[in-house]
């Protein structure tokens, strides 16, 4: 029997600085009053595909059965169960959700088939509301230390230009889909693929400066967007060629960019049940690889030296300060080991000496200092 990991899938064995992250971003989707929610991992096939069955990500869920033969898949995402929580709700319906999500797609580079999605969305949204996303995605990247860049497109306009170009409806999908793929394959390679529905001419116009796009009539909603952003404080950059792989957005397109060549978070607006809705979905494990956060991951262990109540005790008040600790009874040379095995900060000994004098022997697990301190030092020395 094997115990490796299925390809695309892993073992996280410290996962104190994605716990970190997350709590940063779930505290700040709060402040913002959007509502914590769990969905089910697993729904119906037909539920999941819904009406984007050609859409990449839609085309790489993974499919199973259960024992009455019915056709199920995993949650690729979590926009499409909006369908089912915002019925009835009383408008704007602001949720946010954080969990796995799955694709059976080709693993490459940072890509994985189980990974954990930050999402926020707002069922009955203006583009107030969508610059409001955008805030908080520029709150939360400044309290990750990211260097981030926000771009902005819009659907509508990628839809008027290909009218232009005189691109038939049956082939818009197809052709903004390759449109999406600018950044991540050669121009030569996008302008063949495009030749096939007259549609080249497309990156000429890409190529133009901001105020070209002025005379298109679907740049006023972009304009609009920016100039709510100035307001919020948020600097928004226009990327004409934006149009992200998912065929249900219909207006307002954002993807956000860091140190990384992949996307660390994206979104933009669309239908839920005939109602606007706008959004935006993290991606925790590129944010992990990029952010630059200070993890308190502070603990602490005691060594009874046949002292047990006390050492029990103390223990207790140690984490009465929120700082992590347990116990080891008997040898020191062993707890010793386990605490630099585990990344122990402090080690205190409690002995009979100790107990008697009501001082403790304090170890620095990192500076290998050792002090003797009454127990009001000591708690002092362990949180400070």
């Amino acid at each position: 029997m094997t115990t490796e990991t299925v390809k695309g899938f892993r073992d996280i064995e410290d996962a104190s600085k994605r716990n970190e992250i997350r709590n940063i971003i779930e505290n700040t989707f709060k402040l913002y009053n959007f509502l914590s929610v769990e969905t089910p991992v697993i729904e119906y096939e037909e539920f999941v595909k819904g009406n984007n069955s050609n859409d990449e990500a839609v085309s790489d869920v993974f499919k199973l059965k259960d024992r009455g033969e019915r056709n199920l898949a995993l949650r690729y995402e979590f926009t499409f169960q909006l369908k089912r929580l915002a019925i009835n709700k009383k408008l704007p319906y602001k949720r946010y959700q954080i969990g796995n999500v799955f694709r059976d797609e080709p693993i490459a580079g940072n890509r994985w088939r189980q990974f954990t999605q930050c999402d926020c969305d707002i069922v009955g949204s203006s583009l107030k509301d969508e610059a409001e996303i955008l805030k908080l995605v520029s709150e939360i990247m400044s309290k990750l230390n990211i260097k981030f860049t926000i771009n902005v497109n819009n659907r509508k306009l990628l839809n008027e230009i290909l009218d232009e170009l005189k691109v038939s409806d049956k082939n818009k999908e197809v052709v903004i889909r390759e449109i999406d793929k600018l950044d991540k394959l050669g121009e030569k390679e996008i302008r063949e693929n495009l030749s096939k529905y007259n549609a080249e001419k497309a990156l000429d116009i890409f190529k133009k400066d901001e105020a070209y796009f002025e005379k298109y009539k679907s740049y006023s909603e972009i304009n609009e967007l920016k100039k709510i952003c100035s307001l919020y404080k948020v600097k928004v950059n226009f990327l004409p060629f934006l149009a992200r792989g998912l065929s249900y957005y219909n207006g307002s397109v954002f993807e956000i960019k860091g140190e990384l060549k992949e996307t660390i978070a994206a979104g933009g607006s669309y239908l839920i049940n005939g109602m606007q809705s706008t959004g935006i979905s993290f991606g925790l494990d590129r944010l992990e690889l990029i952010s630059k956060i200070n993890v308190d991951n502070k603990k602490a262990l005691v060594i009874s030296l046949g002292e047990d109540k006390v050492a029990s005790e103390l223990c207790d008040k140690i984490r009465c300060s929120n700082i992590g600790c347990s116990i080891l009874f008997g040898k020191i040379s062993k707890a010793l080991e386990y605490a630099n095995s585990y990344g122990i900060n402090y080690v205190i000994f409690v002995g009979e000496e100790e107990v008697k004098k009501n001082k403790y022997k304090l170890k620095n697990m990192v500076s290998g200092k050792e002090t003797l301190l009454s127990l009001k030092n000591l708690l002092l020395s362990v949180t400070k």
